[in-house]
């Protein structure tokens, strides 16, 4: 077309030329994106013309952003080297680069959202950190070299088309003084951006897919590298600090305990009638476990015929919700009994060391205290976390015989593997003479999706259905070769999940998504029920030291579900931004810029707004604002 025939032969023309580059492929992008999440958006006009407008907005700072070295390499290129023939091969490669790197994110933004459905996040953030396992998980779960080659012909496809439009502009003798009048205002743009612009304007609708969607996948990417961390008190709606300590305590009260003096703090006195009692713990975390697929929940295929007859036989959590969307909120759940403060997890945060664990707490009564994993700790932050915690830290590296592993991945061993590990050390802490506390954290419930073959009806790497049923396969085998242990009937086996499969809904916090199982599970000890009231994953904690009836001081948030109250039933969920209370059938929701949401929760998983609440809206704002002062002032400590 004439009209950019002749932008392109200006000197600045292949920064427009990349601009558009960057805006088609971004469309392209958000409309294989729409398709894909067809099912949970909602087809309304409003909704299209958003995520397509305000995804422009978005595609084009972005643009602004990636156009900055070529900007600043035209303008400061004296015309004596711009205008040779041999110097067009450099923007040439550059062009080639830029385009490889672009269709490659299209890939890397489908698989995100296959698992995530989001745009980049936090969480692509934290994969960022940790190369080793992430690399080796896309190597082993896809076919890295062969979509590497043909994004490379793509790319170089595309360079051919647009080479002639390339050159064009390398025959513009601009002096510089006149290049310095465009570059300097093409250079505002993303420096103004920087400063005015946040990525809160794509959320113009109810439907968490079209939020999504109007975003732009790599500007998501930039906005949560630099604000991983959110300050409570900057970022969400506040009430007076001592107003909220009044609310917790109350709240935390009802369970008959007794605080101590000082005010601001939620530390009490627990007691229970009766003799303590030393039983040993085996919590068993496993990774992405929906409660969806167990057949007690549900389920009708049979992948969990082994959890199915634990949940019958023990005490089965109908009704119990995860802390967030990651392993690092259900360890931090699970460990701190604490609600999900804004940002990252506590167990990837600084200064996190001396906490009131769950570890700390009973190596003080005399107990062993171990965090067993079957990949390497210093993932997530793990060793660092739990070693500083309480507990003993063995993972991978315990595992020196190569006959002891019958399968391994980047994520660690076979579940089976762990458990082997696992009854070893378990067996140590019986011949040491003390109770113990060890909780295994499981991996083979994790993309590729891998395990030993012959286990299960489902071949390895095929799909998460197989894994599920592979880990349920390899639980089964635990308890069966426990239960001949000297140690097993005075021992509480726990199995939970850290957080859901899929996080993904048609809302901000779908809560049906973090609906997880719990089982309690301990022949001698537990009598088979159903325990329906609501639940939070931070309160399996408090209830087992409650089975211990162990007197002690506490600073958890959880409470012994055994001691709640009728109608005094509530849970925390959340993502990294959004801040969730449920109680009474209502979710309170929190969000940065001091916003305030209320939704009733019907049967059918759907959400519908409401007014909001002004006792529920006090009661949210309390627990959130009191958990993250307490850890921000560094009064959390054991």
């Amino acid at each position: 077309m004439p009209f950019f025939q002749k932008i392109f032969s200006k000197r600045f023309g292949s920064v427009f030329l990349l601009y558009l580059i960057i805006i088609i492929l971004a469309f392209i992008t958000r409309t294989a994106l729409l398709f894909k999440s067809a099912a949970g958006f909602d087809w309304t006009f409003l909704n299209i013309i958003g995520i397509y407008f305000i995804g422009l907005f978005y595609d084009t700072v972005l643009a602004s952003y990636f156009c900055i070295p070529l900007i600043i390499y035209i303008w400061l290129i004296p015309n004596k080297i711009f205008l040779k023939n041999w110097h067009r091969f450099i923007l040439y490669g550059y062009f080639v680069l830029i385009t490889f790197l672009l269709l490659f994110n299209i890939v890397a933004e489908w698989v995100f959202w296959d698992e995530f459905s989001t745009r980049f996040n936090f969480i692509a953030v934290d994969y960022l950190v940790y190369t080793t396992e992430v690399i080796g998980n896309i190597w082993e779960s896809y076919p890295v070299i062969k979509i590497i080659i043909i994004i490379f012909l793509i790319a170089i496809a595309a360079f051919f088309l647009i080479k002639n439009s390339i050159k064009a502009s390398l025959n513009s003798n601009l002096r510089f003084a006149k290049r310095t009048l465009i570059a300097l205002p093409l250079l505002c743009i993303p420096i103004l951006s920087w400063f005015l612009i946040s990525n809160k304007g794509k959320e113009f609708s109810n439907n968490q897919f079209a939020v999504e969607l109007a975003g732009d996948g790599l500007y998501e990417f930039g906005a949560a590298f630099w604000n991983n961390e959110l300050d409570y008190n900057q970022f969400y709606a506040t009430i007076n600090q001592d107003k909220a300590f009044e609310i917790v305590r109350e709240m935390l009260g009802r369970d008959s305990v007794q605080f101590l003096k000082n005010k601001n703090s939620i530390n009490r006195k627990i007691n229970y009638t009766g003799s303590e009692k030393k039983y040993n713990i085996v919590l068993i975390s496993v990774e992405s476990l929906s409660a969806d697929y167990l057949g007690v929940y549900g389920n009708t295929q049979n992948l969990t015929p082994n959890m199915d007859s634990l949940a019958k036989n023990g005490l089965m959590f109908s009704n119990l919700y995860a802390s967030g969307t990651r392993t690092v909120r259900g360890l931090e759940a699970l460990s701190l009994s604490i609600p999900p403060t804004p940002g990252q997890s506590i167990v990837k945060r600084p200064d996190n060391e001396n906490l009131f664990s769950i570890g700390n707490l009973l190596k003080k009564q005399d107990y062993n205290t171990q965090y067993i994993y079957g990949g390497y700790g210093y993932f997530d932050n793990m060793n660092y976390f739990f070693s500083n915690n309480g507990y003993q830290v063995i993972d991978r590296t315990a595992i020196s015989d190569k006959k002891d592993i019958h399968y391994e991945n980047i994520w660690g061993v076979a579940d089976e593997d762990l458990f082997t590990l696992s009854l070893k050390e378990l067996d140590k802490n019986y011949q040491s003479g003390k109770p113990f506390y060890s909780q295994i954290m499981t991996t083979s419930n994790h993309r590729p999706f891998t395990y030993p073959d012959g286990r299960i009806d489902i071949p390895s790497h095929t799909n998460q259905e197989g894994a599920v049923k592979y880990t349920d396969y390899a639980i089964g085998k635990f308890l069966r070769e426990a239960a001949t242990k000297p140690w097993f009937n005075n021992t509480i086996f726990v199995i939970i999940a850290d957080h859901c499969a899929s996080s993904a809904g048609k809302t901000e916090l779908p809560v049906y998504r973090y609906h997880i199982p719990a089982i309690i599970y301990a022949p001698q000890i537990v009598q088979p029920k159903v325990y329906e009231k609501l639940t939070a994953q931070m309160d399996i904690i408090p209830t087992l030291l409650g089975m211990l009836k162990l007197n002690y001081s506490s600073k958890f948030f959880g409470r012994d579900i055994f001691r709640v109250k009728p109608d005094e039933e509530w849970a925390f969920i959340s993502t990294y931004e959004k801040l969730g209370f449920i109680k009474n059938g209502h979710l309170l929701v929190l969000s940065p810029q001091k916003k305030v949401q209320q939704f009733k929760l019907l049967p059918n998983n759907d959400q519908i707004p409401e007014k909001v609440d002004e006792k529920l809206k006090e009661q949210a704002i309390a627990f959130y604002q009191t958990a993250s002062y307490l850890y921000k002032n560094r009064l959390y400590g054991k």
